[in-house]
């Protein structure tokens, strides 16, 4: 086989494998509604959960300055051993009673396996929410309403068309 046909061949390949891996990430849109709590902005931390409870990836997260990001206790600690760039899915920090909207690309392979997604918060000299809210990755349960623990009071999402 000569080369150009081997590259031909090659570039083929890759370009299926790119399609089928995007094809596979869903796009939705995420409103997340705070309680109308006193004090300074909440940092938010949204991840995927993998089904025995362990972290697999950060999908966002809300609050800009990264001197603060141990107040979120359990994502840092993952956070530290896997180092993960972030600068893609930062954004600023929620205050009380405000809303937040964030889109969010979720690998649709993970879906009804036992994955979840979990909302975790925090206020600076207030308490940590480990898990603020936590929502099955179902189709079913992916675009109801889920209600809040802590400073989040509830969490829609919407898949983009």
């Amino acid at each position: 086989m000569n080369t150009i046909i081997k590259i031909a061949l090659i570039t083929l390949l890759f370009s299926a494998v790119s399609v089928s891996t995007f094809a596979q990430t869903g796009k939705y849109k995420c409103m997340i509604q705070m309680n109308a709590y006193q004090g300074e902005g909440a940092y938010v931390v949204i991840s995927l959960i993998f089904p025995k409870g362990a972290y697999e990836k950060t999908l966002a997260v809300l609050g800009p300055d990264k001197q603060w990001y141990n107040t979120l206790k359990e994502w840092y600690k993952f956070q530290a051993k896997t180092k993960e760039k972030l600068s893609a899915v930062t954004g600023a920090s929620v205050g009380g009673g405000d809303r937040a909207m964030r889109t969010l690309e979720i690998d649709e392979s993970k879906f009804n396996k036992g994955y979840k997604l979990r909302f975790e918060s925090a206020v600076e000299e207030q308490k940590y929410h480990t898990s603020d809210v936590e929502i099955p990755l179902t189709k079913e349960a992916i675009t109801e309403k889920a209600n809040g623990k802590g400073y989040i009071k509830l969490v829609k999402l919407n898949k983009v068309q």
